[in-house]
């Protein structure tokens, strides 16, 4: 199956990432804003914090996911670590992962689907999984069970995604805000470290 190129995709993208020989993430698509294709949810003190990844693109007109290149006018690289920082500092397993995954922040990608496969790769690593990831070579038209039609960021998953199965696990602020399912995947890393692999598999 053909995967959307995602931003540290949520929890369900990764429950059916792991169980893949080989990941092919879609490159000739069209770009849709405000998916998961340049943002991720994570937790924060105060609760979820949505990080977004500025893109440069002609607007009213229709981009590849390939062409989408990454706007650094801003240093959106710098405040996304920082909130990581913050939100994980005092997780289990954040001193562990955050030199490999600094490493992705550190330099600076020109396109989108460059960082995101990159940051697939990484975490996949980090899960102790060795599949390998790849950009498509042609358009793949969406079948049934496309993930990218039941993955969003606007979409209830028990209605969209009923599939997935969140199992809980440790939060660092649940005690105050409760437990938040389908974050990203770097929270499950953070919080988890090598149980987050099990967890994955319970979920789908």
């Amino acid at each position: 199956m053909v995967y959307p190129s995602y931003y540290n995709g949520p929890v369900s993208y990764y429950a059916r990432l792991i169980r893949e020989k080989e990941i092919i993430l879609e490159q000739y698509e069209n770009y849709t804003k405000q998916t998961y294709r340049n943002r991720c949810l994570v937790m924060g003190p105060n609760g979820i914090l949505p990080l977004v990844i500025p893109v440069l693109r002609r607007k009213g007109e229709k981009t590849l996911v390939k062409d989408v290149r990454i706007d650094y006018d801003a240093p959106w690289n710098r405040i996304h670590w920082k909130s990581l920082e913050a939100g994980y500092a005092s997780s289990p397993f954040f001193e562990f992962m955050k030199d490999e995954l600094y490493h992705c922040y550190s330099r600076q990608f020109r396109y989108l689907v460059d960082l995101n496969m990159a940051l697939v790769e990484k975490t996949l690593h980090l899960l102790g999984m060795k599949i390998p990831v790849d950009l498509s070579a042609s358009f793949s038209v969406p079948g049934k069970n496309d993930p990218g039609s039941c993955i969003h960021p606007k979409k209830d998953p028990r209605i969209y995604d009923p599939a997935f199965r969140p199992v809980r696990y440790h939060q660092v602020f649940a005690d105050r805000l409760g437990f938040r399912s389908n974050l990203s995947i770097l929270d499950l890393l953070f919080n988890e470290g090598p149980g987050a692999a099990v967890i994955l598999a319970g979920s789908l």
